[in-house]
C-alpha cells in the first residue's frame, strides 16, 4: 500500500488530485468546528458528553453536532436522502425506468437526491434547532428567539448542502469517492479523543482492558480487511464458437460474489432506524413516563439495542443483495454467451443454483456486518469503556481506505499502460 501511495506521489496528476482532495477535507475540519450564530456551544459540548444519541451520532459528524457548527448535519442528510431514493426506485416503476435508462437516468436520479437531501438538511435542521431550544443551548430568548430559528435552521440546510457540494467535487476532480472521503474525515477525526480515552483509562491502572481494546481492535482491522476481499468464485465454462477464420469462446472464467457485497449500507440504514426512538428520547423533558422508558430500552450501549441492531443488519443486507444480483438475468447472459456452469444445465437450475449461493453468502456477509457493528456494544460492556469509535465506525474507515487505494492503483494502471502502438 505504501508503495503504491509513494509512486502515486511521483504522478503529477494524480498528486493534483490528492492535494485537492486534502484541500477538501481540511475546509470540511474547519466548517466542522465554527459556530452557529446564538448557540451556547459551551454548555452542548458538555451535554454531549452524556447524552448516548449526540455522542453517537458525532462520530459520523466529526464532531460538527457537539459544536452547533455550520457541518453539524455533515453527510447524513445525503446518506439518508440516497437509502431513501435506493428504496423507492424498487418500489417505483418511473423510478425503475430511469435507473435502466443509462447516464442520463442517472444523472437524473442524482439530481433527485440533491433534492431530497435538501429537504431532510431542512427537517434534521428544524428537529436539531428544537432540540437546542428544549435544552436551553441559545443565547437568545424571548422575541428574538424567531430570528434566530431563521438564521440557525438556514445555517444547518446550507451547511448539509455545501458539505454535499464538497463530495462531489472529490468525485470530480479528486481521488476516491467524496461521501465516502468526507464520513472517513469525520471519523478519523474522533481517533484522538479515542486516544486520550484509552490513556486515561491507562492511569487508572486498568492495564489489560486497555492492551485487550488495542488487541481487539487490530484483530477487527485484519478481519475486515479479510472478509471485505473474500469472494466465492463460480466458474464458468464457455463453447468454442467458429465465426469465418476466427475462432471464439473455449475460455473458463468466473463470477464473483463478494461477500460483503452490500458494504455498510445494512449498517447505515439499521442505525439511522434505531436512532429516532433515542432522538425522541433526547427531545423529551419528562423522562419518567411509560413511553420514555421504552424508548430508554434503544439506548445503543443496551442489550436490547444490540440485539435488533443484530437483526435489522441481517434483514437489511439480504435486501441490498436481492437489489444488486438477479440470478435470472445473470443465468440467461452466460446461456446467451454460449457459457455454462460445469455440473449445471442452462437456464433455470442455473438461476437456482446462483440463488442458492447468493443466499449463503448474503447470509455468511450478514453476519459478518452484525458481528462487527455490535462487538464493540460488548466491549464496551464487558470491558466498561465507551471509545469513540465503534465496529461501524472501523468498517468504513477501512472500507474507504482499501476502496482509495485500489482507485489510485488503478489510475496508476491506466497511465502506465502500454498499447499495441507502444
Amino acid at each position: 500500500m505504501l508503495e503504491i501511495i509513494r509512486n502515486a506521489w511521483k504522478s503529477v496528476d494524480i498528486r493534483k488530485k490528492i492535494l485537492f482532495t486534502f484541500f477538501i477535507i481540511i475546509i470540511y475540519r474547519i466548517g466542522s468546528v465554527i459556530p452557529v450564530p446564538y448557540i451556547d456551544w459551551a454548555s452542548l459540548q458538555n451535554s454531549g458528553a452524556t447524552n448516548d444519541f449526540f455522542s453517537y451520532l458525532s462520530i459520523l459528524t466529526g464532531g460538527g453536532l457537539e459544536y452547533g457548527a455550520i457541518f453539524a448535519m455533515s453527510v447524513t442528510p445525503y446518506i439518508n436522502a440516497s437509502i431513501i431514493i435506493q428504496l423507492l426506485t424498487v418500489a417505483i416503476p418511473a423510478l425503475e425506468r430511469m435507473a435502466k435508462e443509462g447516464e442520463e437516468g442517472q444523472k437524473k436520479i442524482a439530481q433527485i437526491t440533491r433534492y431530497a437531501a435538501v429537504i431532510l438538511g431542512l427537517i434534521q435542521g428544524t428537529a436539531y434547532f428544537f432540540y437546542l431550544k428544549g435544552s436551553g443551548h441559545l443565547t437568545v430568548t424571548g422575541g428574538a428567539t424567531v430570528f434566530a430559528a431563521f438564521v440557525i435552521i438556514a445555517a444547518f440546510t446550507a451547511g448539509s448542502a455545501l458539505v454535499m457540494w464538497l463530495g462531489e467535487q472529490i468525485d470530480v476532480k479528486g481521488i476516491g469517492n467524496g461521501i465516502s472521503m468526507i464520513l472517513f474525515a469525520g471519523i478519523i477525526s474522533r481517533g484522538p479523543q479515542a486516544a486520550r480515552t484509552l490513556w486515561a483509562t491507562w492511569k487508572l491502572g486498568q492495564y489489560f482492558s486497555v492492551i485487550g481494546i488495542i488487541v481487539a481492535f487490530l484483530l477487527i482491522v485484519a478481519f475486515i480487511v479479510w472478509m471485505t476481499n473474500a469472494e466465492r468464485r463460480i466458474p464458468v465454462q464457455y463453447a468454442k464458437r467458429v465465426q469465418g477464420r476466427k475462432q471464439y469462446g473455449g475460455q473458463n472464467s468466473h463470477i464473483p460474489f463478494k461477500v460483503n457485497m452490500s458494504g455498510v449500507m445494512p449498517i447505515i440504514f439499521a442505525s439511522s432506524i434505531l436512532m429516532l426512538p433515542t432522538m425522541i428520547l433526547s427531545f423529551m423533558k419528562n423522562t419518567t413516563t411509560s413511553f420514555a422508558k421504552v424508548l430508554a430500552l434503544f439506548s445503543t450501549q443496551g442489550i436490547f439495542y444490540a440485539l435488533l441492531y443484530f437483526g435489522l443488519i441481517i434483514g437489511f443486507a439480504y435486501f441490498y443483495a436481492t437489489i444488486q444480483y438477479n440470478p435470472v438475468e445473470i443465468a440467461n447472459n452466460i446461456r446467451k454467451n454460449g457459457g455454462a456452469v460445469p455440473g449445471i444445465r442452462p437456464g433455470k437450475p442455473t438461476s437456482d443454483f446462483f440463488a442458492k449461493v447468493l443466499s449463503r453468502v448474503t447470509l455468511l456477509g450478514a453476519l459478518f456486518l452484525s458481528v462487527i457493528a455490535i462487538l464493540p456494544i460488548i466491549i464496551g460492556n464487558v470491558g466498561q469503556i465507551n471509545i469513540s469509535l465503534g465496529g461501524t465506525s472501523i468498517l468504513i474507515l477501512v472500507g474507504v481506505a482499501l476502496d482509495t487505494v485500489r482507485n489510485i492503483e488503478s489510475q496508476m494502471m491506466m497511465r502506465h499502460y502500454k498499447g499495441f502502438l507502444d
